[in-house]
């Protein structure tokens, strides 16, 4: 599969919040270093980005759902703030021992096996993309490399 332009600026912007990550975390812990708790970090991450979101649904004249929409939504559609906050407590407790490398190492491994499993059965509303011999090959370097990251 080749990738498109739309599909190339996707891939690219992604890659750049990716780039972003592992300051975040180090950024996170170092938070709860000065505040002392993982949860206070987590609580001040998540104001900082609530302000931001604000700040640019009003710029953008976002309107707000009705409560229909909100009703017709999937209860699981309402889970993703808190994936987000695990994901920024386990990097603020995780991040001063494991190291940034390790640590998102770790972190894409996991996504990656979830993501092959997600494709495979098509849940969460994405299309169907099967498991192939290419895709465990992919998963496993992958491994490989959290392995080679965490000796090295």
């Amino acid at each position: 599969m080749s990738l498109g332009g739309t599909q190339l600026v996707m891939v690219l912007l992604v890659m750049v919040v990716g780039i972003v990550l592992p300051a975040q975390a180090g950024i996170n812990a170092e938070l709860r270093r000065n505040l002392g708790h993982p949860f206070l970090a987590g609580v001040v991450n998540f104001a900082g980005g609530l302000l931001i979101l604000l700040i640019a649904s009003a710029a953008g004249r976002v309107a707000l759902p009705s409560l229909r929409a909100l009703q017709a939504a999937p209860w699981w559609s309402y889970l993703g703030g808190a994936c987000g906050a695990a994901l920024v407590i386990a990097g603020v407790i995780a991040a001063p021992r494991l190291g940034a490398a390790l640590l998102i190492a770790s972190l894409v491994f996991g996504q990656l096996i979830a993501s092959v499993v997600i494709d495979h059965f098509g849940f969460l509303g994405y299309d169907v993309r099967p498991i192939s011999l290419a895709r465990v090959l992919g998963v496993l370097l992958l491994a490989g490399g959290v392995f080679l990251v965490q000796r090295g």
